[in-house]
C-alpha cells in the first residue's frame, strides 16, 4: 500500500506540468493563467491558422526525419562494428561515438556553430541535419548494442552453414532480430531531434525556425495561451504515437 501510494504521488509530480500546460491551453483568458478561467478552444484554432507556427512544425518534421534516418542508418553500422569488432582502439573509439551524449549542448552548439561559419552551413538545413545526426546518433548506437547484446551468432553462423551469403545472412538474419533496437532508437532520436532547442539556437538562420525555437521566440516577446496549446498538441503526439512505438520496442529482450 505504501508502496503504491508513493508511485501514485511520483506520477503526479512528474505529470503535474503536463496536466497545467494542456489545462492553461483551454482559457479563455488572453495569458496563460491556472486553473484556466472558462473553456475555449480558441487557442487551438489560432495555432492551426498560425504560418509562423505551422511553417515551424512542418521545418521541425522535416530536420527530424531527415537526420533520424541518417543517425539510424549510421548508428547501426557502428554498433554492428562495435558488437562484432575486435581491433585496438575499440573503447577509444566507443567513446568518440558516444561523445555527444556528455557534452552540454551548448558548448557542442557553439563549436558547430564556429566550424559552420568557416565551411558555409551556418544557417542552412543540410548543416542542421547534420548536427542533429550527430546528437541523435549516440543514442542510437546505445540501443542497437543492447539489442545485440541479446542475439545469438549461432543464428547466423547457421544460415551461413546453409549457404546463405554475408548479405543475404545480414538482410534476412540479422536485420529482423534487431529490429526492436533499431526502431526504439529510431523514435527517440525523431523525437529528441524535433525537440532540440539549444543547438539549434546557434545553428538556425532567419529563414530557417524550428517548432522550439518559434515556442522559445514566443514566450520570450510574449505569453499568450496559443503556446500552451502547441504545446499540448505536441503532448498528444507523442502519447498517441511515440510513447506506444518506444515501448513497444523498447523491451529488445522479450521482442
Amino acid at each position: 500500500m505504501i508502496l503504491w501510494a508513493f508511485n501514485a504521488l511520483l506520477a503526479l509530480y512528474l505529470l503535474a506540468p503536463v496536466l497545467v500546460v494542456a489545462a492553461t491551453a483551454f482559457t479563455t483568458t488572453a495569458y496563460p493563467v491556472f486553473p484556466p478561467r472558462g473553456f475555449t478552444w480558441r487557442w487551438f484554432g489560432a495555432v492551426l491558422s498560425s504560418r509562423e507556427f505551422m511553417d515551424a512544425m512542418q521545418t521541425s518534421a522535416i530536420l527530424a526525419a531527415a537526420s533520424t534516418l541518417i543517425a539510424t542508418v549510421l548508428g547501426t553500422l557502428a554498433a554492428l562494428g562495435l558488437t562484432r569488432g575486435q581491433f585496438r582502439g575499440k573503447p577509444a573509439v566507443a567513446a568518440t561515438f558516444l561523445s555527444p551524449i556528455f557534452f552540454p549542448a551548448i558548448v557542442l552548439g557553439l563549436a558547430l556553430l564556429i566550424f559552420y561559419t568557416r565551411v558555409g552551413l551556418a544557417g542552412t538545413l543540410p548543416g542542421m541535419i547534420a548536427a542533429h545526426a550527430v546528437l541523435t546518433t549516440p543514442f542510437v548506437i546505445r540501443m542497437v548494442m543492447a539489442s545485440l547484446a541479446e542475439f545469438d551468432p549461432a543464428v547466423e553462423e547457421a544460415a551461413e552453414n546453409l549457404g546463405a551469403s554475408a548479405l543475404r545472412t545480414f538482410f534476412q538474419v540479422t536485420l529482423p532480430l534487431v529490429r526492436p533496437g533499431i526502431v526504439a532508437g529510431a523514435v527517440f532520436a525523431f523525437i529528441l531531434s524535433f525537440d532540440e532547442l539549444v543547438v539549434s539556437l546557434f545553428l538556425a538562420g532567419p529563414g530557417l525556425q524550428t517548432l522550439p525555437i518559434r515556442i522559445f521566440t514566443a514566450l520570450e516577446y510574449s505569453s499568450r495561451p496559443d503556446v500552451s496549446a502547441v504545446s499540448t498538441m505536441l503532448i498528444l503526439v507523442w502519447m498517441l504515437v511515440g510513447v506506444p512505438l518506444y515501448a513497444r520496442f523498447l523491451n529488445v529482450r522479450h521482442a
